[in-house]
Order: C-alpha cells, then structure tokens, then sequence
C-alpha cells in the first residue's frame, strides 16, 4: 500500500513532532545486507521519507539501525551526516571499544538495540542467554546517558520483566511490547507492563508502533484499547513512530494510515503533544 495515495493527514503533526522509529535503506552495491535476513529490504532513501514526513508536520527523527544490516551502522550512519540535529539508534557488540562509542555519540547516536526476532517463538531459558548482553549495555548506555531499545516478541518481554525493573538506564518497548492485540488489555503480560509504567523506577518508555506486528482486525481496531491503556497510565512515557518503511508488511499499510490512527486514539491535543514533542524531547535530548 502506497502511503501517498490514500487521502490526507486527519491531524497535522505539532511544531516539533519527532517520528521516533524509522529505517533507511541505501543501494546494494554501497550497502550489503548481513547474513541473517528475515525479509526482503526494500530501497528506502532518506530524502524520499523526508519528503512525506515533513509533509505531515514532523521536524525531529531518531534513525534506527534495521536488522538487516547486522550491526554494521553504516548506513545509517551516512544518512544520519545529511540530516543535522537527528538522533540515531546502533546495533553493536556489547564490548565495543569505548572510543568507538564516543564516536558515535558524537554523531548523534543516543541508543543501542536489543533486537530479537519478532516472531520467534517461546524458547526455555533463551531469556537467560540475553542477560550478560543486557546487563553490559545498560551499564553502558547509563554511563554515556544513552537509552536500550528493546525489540522482543511479547512473550519475551513478559519473561525479561523483572530484568527490566533493575535496569540503571533509560529503555524503550519497541512496538508496544509486542503483546499480541487479540489478547487484549487484561493479557497478564501487558498488565505487567502497566504496572511497570506505574510502578517501576520511570525509567521504562513505550513505542506507539508497528501495530500491524501484533494486530490482525481490520484497521487494528483490536489494538486501540491497548494505545489508549498506555495513555492512561504514562502519557509522559509514550513516543510515537512510524517504523517505515514497514519492510514485509509495506503492501498491506502505511505511514499515513498509522499517524491517522494514532490520531484517532489519542485525540486530545495535550496529550498528542506529549507523545509527539515533548516525551522524544526529553529521551532523545533534542
């Protein structure tokens, strides 16, 4: 689906709207993919996205590294050196040099990924395995002011809970958790989040994206009460973004139909600004 030819914007983004989570994708030839690929990258050029991006009002943008390209950052790196004041989330070892950090917070990196496949399925014990990773990078990212960005299927996140509640950093949910739609609000998982929200150190954040990931209703009606849970328990600690160019997803939705719907579930203006200006803001140090 197209995301330019299906009508207009029903909101237009504030002045200062940060689109929080989007991916670029350069030439082949410039940019090989690593060897690990779970779909077909698309050519996804920065100055494209911009076009319609500015269109709907967002002036801020925090690129973030596709797993595609493993953890070689390089392209999004290069776009990142065309796009003055915009902030950037890497993929690296967990003992990366610590002169290759100070590079790249430079640069205008803020953040590291914790990317596990979204449709992997539950595995015993799998969640131990990521712990040394997890506890390395938060110590990391805390030093330096950086956020973890943690993308895991919804079962994943239910069973990293307690490791979540001890970290020292900033960490951001990508996708809402991933907790399946169909499930609901009442899902055990997805109230251990609210509560985290509620009750945890305010260190967690929450992405307000990629519903098509955790939603299968027409027009992810099913994920709507969940969005609108979110907003009534941390409003102050939900960032929006569009995740473009949706990679295997990208026939079936787009970034206008996402941005209308948020703006449909999150209708008041107040806390519209929140998600879209003032939370990224604060996280990203904008």
């Amino acid at each position: 689906m197209s995301q330019h030819n299906e009508g207009g914007p029903e909101f237009r983004a504030p002045r200062l709207s940060c689109d929080s989570h989007f991916h670029v994708f350069g030439p082949t030839k410039d940019y090989p993919y690593g060897d690990d690929l779970r779909y077909t990258p698309p050519y996804a050029p920065l100055d494209e996205f911009l076009t319609f991006s500015r269109g709907l009002g967002f002036e801020r943008w925090v690129l973030v590294q596709p797993s595609a390209y493993g953890r070689d950052n390089t392209c999004m790196l290069d776009a990142m050196e065309t796009l003055p004041g915009c902030r950037g989330i890497v993929d690296v070892h967990e003992d990366v040099p610590d002169a290759e950090l100070d590079k790249l917070n430079a640069v205008g990196v803020c953040g590291v990924r914790i990317n596990v496949k979204p449709i992997k399925p539950p595995e015993p014990g799998f969640a131990a395995t990521l712990l040394p990773r997890i506890l390395r990078l938060d110590a990391r990212c805390a030093e330096l002011g950086w956020t973890l960005d943690f993308l895991l299927p919804g079962w994943l996140t239910q069973e990293l809970m307690g490791t979540l509640r001890q970290l020292k950093s900033h960490f951001m949910l990508a996708h809402m958790g991933l907790f399946l739609s169909r499930d609901g609000v009442d899902q055990k998982g997805f109230q251990q989040l609210l509560d985290l929200l509620r009750n945890g150190e305010g260190r967690c954040w929450v992405k307000l994206t990629a519903l098509y990931r955790m939603s299968v209703a027409p027009g992810y009606s099913d994920a709507g009460p969940m969005m609108q849970a979110l907003v009534e328990t941390a409003v102050d600690r939900l960032i929006w973004g569009s995740d473009h160019p949706h990679l295997s997803f990208a026939d079936k939705t787009s970034t206008l139909e996402l941005f209308n719907f948020f703006g449909r579930w999150v209708p008041d203006a107040d806390d519209r600004h929140k998600i879209l200006v003032d939370n990224p803001q604060k996280l990203f140090k904008f």
